[in-house]
């Protein structure tokens, strides 16, 4: 009992400890695959060290998209420049919002209207356009090279459109192809028809752009990670000490590693490959069902919800 109390102590008084026991290291599932399925008369006998390793990152990796849901949310103040650049672990977002002043999360969507494209233009050329091909007797590096900017014209011009009369039919945050028209709100597209501004994605500059009425907001960007630890913000190597797996989920990750190197392997037998991809496919979905974490009151009060005459 006193080694019990002496840990309940050290766990209560530590402030990055909580909840961890839901979680098992990635290292700790490798140890246990080779323990378990790695050595002689077993089932990976000669399976090296290096192949489970991979197997296991990539095993997380897969689940980490669609089972394990390994969303991260960052909140940061939008600056005058409208942009935001992607977290380093970034694979996809799930959510753009902004926090108003009572803490309620308003969403952003993304537009479709407008870009940030390749500002292209030369160092001594003044035209690209209507160009009789380069020049072989000249040097490229010095009178025809091209340069990337990374601001567009069009992005400029997303970016600088106030939104001091948000709300009216020539704001930013209008629909942009009826803001112009005269009683063109009617048959709007419902995505466009809020105020509560827009973003779009440049994923070759790995950045979010946001509109001119997000600027000096409080916004929320939930988005997908991969489940991958790196040892620090400097060194981008993985470190499996860090890179967590669900308990929920363990047995499904054991069935990813196991049918990746098997399937990799020479020589193994059709019926044990199709045998461990239906167990791959069992588990991933005995984990999901886990993490789903559906609770019988929670579903009873949404679905006496659905009696009600009136909607919003």
């Amino acid at each position: 009992m006193g080694i019990v109390r002496q840990a309940a102590r050290a766990y209560y008084g530590a402030s990055g400890e909580h909840g961890s026991y839901q979680y098992i290291p990635l290292n700790e599932v490798i140890d246990s695959f080779n323990a378990t399925y790695v050595g002689k008369d077993k089932i990976c006998e000669g399976i090296s060290f290096n192949d489970v390793t991979f197997h296991a990152i990539r095993g997380l990796q897969e689940l980490s998209y669609d089972t394990l849901k390994s969303t991260k949310d960052w909140e940061v103040v939008i600056p005058s420049t409208l942009v935001l650049v992607m977290p380093l672990d970034y694979i996809n977002y799930v959510k753009l919002s902004w926090s108003d002043g009572n803490g309620i999360e308003r969403i952003i969507y993304p537009t479709s209207k407008t870009s940030n494209p390749n500002n292209v233009a030369t160092i001594n050329d003044p035209l690209v356009q209507d160009w009789g091909g380069w020049d072989t007797g000249s040097s490229l590096e010095t009178t025809t090279d091209l340069v990337d900017s990374e601001s567009s014209d069009t992005n400029a011009s997303y970016k600088t459109n106030t939104a001091s009369d948000a709300g009216s039919i020539n704001a930013d945050d209008a629909d942009d192809e009826y803001g112009n028209l005269v009683g063109g709100r009617y048959g709007i597209d419902p995505q466009h028809a809020q105020v509560n501004g827009s973003f779009f994605i440049d994923e070759s500059a790995g950045k979010f752009h946001f509109s001119s009425n997000i600027a000096g907001k409080t916004v929320i960007l939930r988005y997908i990670s991969d489940g991958i630890a790196a040892t620090s913000s400097t060194d981008q190597s993985i470190d499996l000490t860090k890179s967590m797996v669900p308990k929920l989920a363990e047995e499904a990750l054991y069935k990813h590693i196991l049918y990746g190197v098997l399937l990799a392997r020479k020589n193994t037998p059709g019926g044990l490959l199709g045998q461990l991809k239906k167990e791959r496919y069992a588990e991933t979905r005995k984990a999901k069902l886990r993490l789903s974490n559906i609770k019988i009151e929670e579903l009873t009060q949404v679905l006496r919800g659905g009696s009600k005459m009136i909607k919003h």
